[in-house]
């Protein structure tokens, strides 16, 4: 029997020189890398070929492994060249271009032009021309390299994903926060042993994989906002479902039900953190969602008075727990706060308070001596012996307030182009709340919600760290895919 030319087609001939390419690299590395290295590198390979048929399936690893930054570093043995998330986001991005290899795709056939890419650069240009002010040039190249990646997340979404990929990347977004979570968990009823975290006498403050709460609590009230808004969207779903076939939609049910265990167990363990920051973003990323689920602007402008109304009563009359009610009462005052600390009497009360208030000023300062564009990108611990209080040596590492930070390291040309950068993120996912798939309307509503959180929580803390910029990414590309398809008229399949 002959063999047809045709059979012998440029995809499958890409395929077959990959094997054999493969197989040669794997039997050289056996023979050249220890033991150890040569087992991670099986592993890897193991992912790389699963992620051949998808990249997302790398994009989903990255997801999980890469807050897990902080507890490598620390506890693990082995010295990896990168982290542990660099490490899976170069993995993520080669398997995304040997996807597209063996498709011999183009990217002119492929990408299209996003206003989220427009949104990100309009803080990238200046916070890139702080280079020139920069004490530590490469600190400023570690910060400039995470917005790189967002944009390099943003590019690889809008590339692989045509009809409903949105639907697993949401999933792998949110599954990658249950194992951070049961650690949290495990830790507050006593498995941290970390003296100086107890709280309320015999438990202690959860933090995960973080080293510390407040970026544990970020993580998670991050995803929390997503977790409720894809329930709803599910919900919705099952409900459509249900009024067509008068049949109960038990995939519907199961997945909605899912995400709302999740959406439930990432809001413990933000209380769980201790985190005042993650406890306000919380409360505002939550609130953005209950009032983005209407359609009209005017229904959601009532839901907001009604909450509010709500809480203000719940607040007046005691009904909230009261440890839960000091400690969201220092957060007003501490935030919402600015005073000159240099004359104040530094005790075991106010300690945290004049700490962070310190750091405050202490970026007001660099903002003075370098008003338009900073002291540059990621050196506000490189410029902070310059500008610190007479009482305060060592710096945090950031401002505590992460507008203070990009105003002090990229000037207020930075400061504009990060609030230009928000303000149309919050535009893109309130318009994607018109995609016809209700499963995708939800998912618009959760993204809206987390872009709340993020920024209540800026106010006190700086969430960029420990590759959760990675998940930031992954959150910007779905809001530039859902726009994309609600705005084009792209036809999706219903899931509904």
């Amino acid at each position: 029997m002959s063999l047809s030319i045709r059979t012998l087609n440029p995809e499958r001939l890409s395929y077959g020189v990959f094997w054999v390419l493969a197989a040669l690299a794997a039997g050289l590395a056996a023979g050249v890398l220890a033991p150890e290295f040569f087992a991670i590198l099986c592993v890897v390979m193991a992912v790389g070929l699963c992620a051949l048929a998808s990249p997302l399936a790398v994009v989903a690893l990255m997801l999980v492994i890469a807050p897990l930054r902080t507890l490598i570093a620390t506890e693990s043995a082995i010295q990896l060249p990168l982290d542990i998330g660099q490490l899976t986001f170069i993995l993520a991005v080669g398997a995304w271009m040997a996807w597209r290899m063996l498709r011999l795709r183009t990217f002119r056939e492929s990408l299209r032009a996003s206003p989220v890419f427009l949104a990100i650069l309009l803080f990238f240009i200046p916070a890139s021309l702080s280079l020139f002010a920069a004490l530590m040039p490469s600190a400023w190249i570690n910060e400039w390299l995470k917005w790189v990646q967002a944009l390099i997340l943003v590019a690889l979404c809008l590339d692989f994903i045509r009809q409903r990929e949105w639907a697993w990347l949401t999933f792998a977004l949110i599954a990658a926060g249950i194992p951070n979570a049961i650690i949290g968990i495990y830790q507050y009823f006593g498995g941290s042993g970390a003296l100086h975290l107890i709280i309320e006498g015999n438990r202690f403050r959860a933090f995960g994989t973080f080293g510390q709460p407040n970026p544990f609590g970020g993580f998670m009230g991050l995803l929390a906002p997503l977790a409720f808004g894809a329930a709803f969207g599910a919900a919705l779903s099952a409900w459509s479902s249900w009024r067509k076939t008068r049949q109960t939609p038990i995939q519907q049910l199961s997945v909605a039900f899912f995400y709302l265990a999740c959406g439930i167990l990432f809001a413990v363990c933000v209380i769980l953190s201790w985190s005042r920051g993650a406890w306000l973003g919380l409360f505002a990323g939550l609130l953005a969602v209950a009032v983005s689920i209407p359609r009209r602007w005017t229904h959601s402008f009532l839901l907001l008075l009604v909450l509010l109304v709500l809480g203000m009563l719940l607040w007046s009359f005691n009904l909230l727990p009261a440890s839960i009610v000091s400690r969201l009462s220092s957060t007003f005052e501490d935030t919402f706060s600015m005073t000159d600390v240099r004359g104040v009497d530094i005790d075991p009360q106010n300690y945290a308070v004049v700490e962070r208030l310190a750091h405050w000023q202490a970026a007001l300062e660099m903002t003075r001596a370098n008003p338009f564009f900073g002291v540059g990108f990621g050196n506000y611990e490189a410029a902070y012996a310059d500008f610190r209080l007479v009482n305060w040596k060592f710096s945090l590492g950031h401002a505590h307030n992460f507008y203070l930070n990009v105003l002090a390291e990229t000037g207020m040309i930075g400061l504009f182009g990060y609030s230009l950068m928000w303000l149309i993120l919050f535009y893109l996912a309130w318009r994607a709340r018109a995609h016809p798939d209700l499963q995708a309307r939800g998912i618009a509503v959760g993204l809206l919600g987390a872009w709340v959180y993020l920024s209540t929580h800026s106010l006190t803390d700086n969430l960029y760290v420990n590759n959760l910029f990675l998940h930031f990414g992954i959150m910007l590309g779905l809001v530039a895919v859902l726009y994309r398809q609600m705005n084009s008229g792209t036809k999706v399949s219903r899931f509904q």
